[in-house]
């Protein structure tokens, strides 16, 4: 009889609109408030706001041409080293002199440059086609140093052309004198071979380390100068490191990528 009596009730007050209306609670209005303000909050980010990322590569100090390999065209004993490692040579001029079955024999660089690394000792015994030296090719002593990275090969195209980079110098500290400054100069085109690598610095050893991971895309990066520091190029400390950085270091690069808005990972 009770529920009889409920119903009637109802029917006759269908709308109840005699009773107040309860939309939220303070705490809820709250928690509505503060979601709708992250919402637009994060929209507004996504449309002006910006991200920048970072390419990380390893590469190393070298010049502009590269280097080559040196190799003895004769098969014998060494008995005179005639030059020395960071000597500048003219193309042509004598670097050993190997005792043969046929005489004494001289093997010369084939082009000028500053020999970097010399193999070959005095009364080493050597074959046709050994490693004598890596000769950098050079003109002059105060030519600039470059960084080559070799980044990934499917990331190459996401290098832009004067891109700023940080340079991680293997024999600086980082923490006492920071990274070297430069900008990307040019980007390769196609990955590159261990043979090409190699052909280019003039050692097998980083070529096989660069390409551990497949073949790479050779990035030239410039560096920065500044006389009056003692490397003579631009550092992110004060004044670098108080003495110069050579060729043939390894460095790491870390090459700033063009700055993305949110809402372009979103869209196609």
């Amino acid at each position: 009889m009770q529920f009889r009596q409920q119903a009637l009730s109802k029917l006759q007050s269908p709308e109840e609109l005699d009773l107040p209306v309860r939309f939220a609670r303070p705490q809820g209005r709250l928690v509505l408030a503060v979601t709708l303000a992250v919402v637009a909050a994060s929209a507004f980010w996504a449309f002006a706001g910006s991200v920048s990322s970072r390419l990380s590569a390893p590469g190393v100090l070298t010049r502009a041409e590269g280097s080559y390999l040196l190799q003895s065209p004769y098969a014998g004993q060494v008995t005179a080293v005639l030059a020395r490692e960071g000597q500048l040579l003219a193309p042509g001029t004598p670097l050993l002199r190997i005792s043969t079955d046929r005489g004494d024999r001289t093997v010369a660089v084939v082009a000028g440059g500053r020999v970097t690394t010399l193999v070959a000792k005095t009364g080493a015994v050597i074959t046709t086609g050994a490693d004598v030296a890596t000769v950098e090719k050079v003109t002059h002593p105060d030519d600039p140093l470059v960084a080559m990275l070799y980044v990934p090969g499917g990331s190459g195209g996401e290098i832009p052309v004067g891109a700023p980079v940080d340079l991680s110098v293997q024999s600086v500290p980082r923490e006492k004198f920071g990274v070297l400054r430069g900008r990307v100069q040019a980007v390769g085109r196609a990955p590159q071979s261990p043979a090409q690598i190699s052909g280019f610095l003039g050692d097998s050893r980083l070529a096989a380390e660069f390409t551990r991971q497949g073949n790479p895309v050779a990035v030239l990066v410039r560096l920065e100068r500044a006389p009056a520091a003692a490397s003579g190029y631009r550092w992110s400390s004060a004044d670098g490191p108080p003495y110069p950085v050579d060729s043939t270091t390894p460095v790491t690069g870390a090459v700033h990528l063009a700055d993305q808005r949110p809402v372009d990972w979103l869209l196609p």
